[in-house]
């Protein structure tokens, strides 16, 4: 049984399936560095880590784009393999995914002393070379918001979406008020709640982050963080890009695009694996979607 965060209004109902995740070799090609132009929603997609690199004017950072699975905490560790990331920026784009793996996450990015922002990682080619840049307008949402509270130091441009939202019993998503629940069902509920909710204050977040999100029931629209809200909730500790993308070549805006706009709202959930806790169902709280075929995923780095 596993619980799922959900998207309403134009948005599909996202939950991560074993036959997407089945594929043999399918998180190997999912993902990879957006180029300017490129139409495919990654974030959609099994998240993926990759380097954006943009020497000799600053030392890079970390994309994560896509949706967090029961594999992503080992992706990372693989992506990390042979990289001192310490102190690095990863740059989020992410439409939710599995609660305890997003709380994996979270921990790990924390312990390396990752800072986080919200927006979208594309390669432009110029007769220069390949050049790095970050899109704002982009979402964080559902368990998303939890990985970007995991930042020792957190931006949020103006124009990125932050969104929160329940988590919910997957397999009842479609109508959550029809459906029947069980005693080991709220059981699975109040235990990733409560995980999460130890989790959020590890990370110097407040209660409110968890009321605001709690207070969602998945037959409602996603609720999109207002910038009070991201000050309430301790989500943003700065407002200056330059303090999670470094100036570079001595002007902020030199090399990396990360303009200013509104914020929106979504999250997810699943269980942990904590070495003192036996294994046990998991909640999730949105669905990796199978690529298109007819789309060509970009080379990681």
């Amino acid at each position: 049984m596993k619980l799922v965060g959900l998207r309403f209004r134009g948005w599909a109902v996202l939950t991560v399936t074993v036959a997407c995740l089945a594929v043999p070799g399918a998180l190997a090609v999912l993902g990879g560095l957006a180029h300017a132009g490129g139409t495919l929603e990654e974030r959609k997609l099994p998240m993926q880590f990759n380097w954006v690199a943009c020497q000799p004017h600053c030392s890079g950072w970390i994309s994560a784009v896509g949706i967090v699975t029961a594999e992503s905490p080992k992706d990372f560790e693989d992506f990390a393999q042979g990289r001192d990331l310490r102190g690095a920026t990863i740059v989020l784009d992410s439409s939710g995914g599995s609660v305890n793996d997003s709380i994996t996450l979270g921990r790990r990015f924390r312990n390396l002393g990752l800072m986080t922002t919200v927006g979208t990682s594309i390669r432009t080619h110029t007769t220069q070379g390949d050049r790095g840049a970050v899109e704002p307008e982009a979402y964080c949402e559902s368990m998303c918001v939890f990985l970007l509270l995991s930042g020792k130091a957190r931006y949020v441009p103006e124009t990125a979406h932050v969104r929160v939202h329940q988590i919910w019993m997957g397999d009842r998503a479609d109508d959550a008020r029809a459906a029947s629940y069980s005693a080991d069902d709220l059981m699975i509920v109040e235990r990733d709640i409560g995980r999460l909710a130890k989790y959020t204050f590890e990370m110097g977040g407040g209660g409110d982050l968890l009321a605001l999100s709690l207070n969602v029931p998945p037959w409602e629209a996603l609720h999109e963080l207002s910038r009070d809200e991201l000050r309430l909730t301790n989500l943003v500790t700065t407002d200056a890009v330059a303090e999670v993308l470094p100036p570079m070549g001595g002007s902020v805006m030199q090399g990396v695009v990360l303009a200013t706009k509104p914020v929106q709202d979504r999250f997810t959930s699943s269980a942990v694996n904590d070495a003192a806790e036996p294994a046990a169902k998991s909640t999730r709280t949105a669905e990796a979607l199978a690529p298109k075929a007819n789309v060509a995923a970009a080379p990681a780095q």
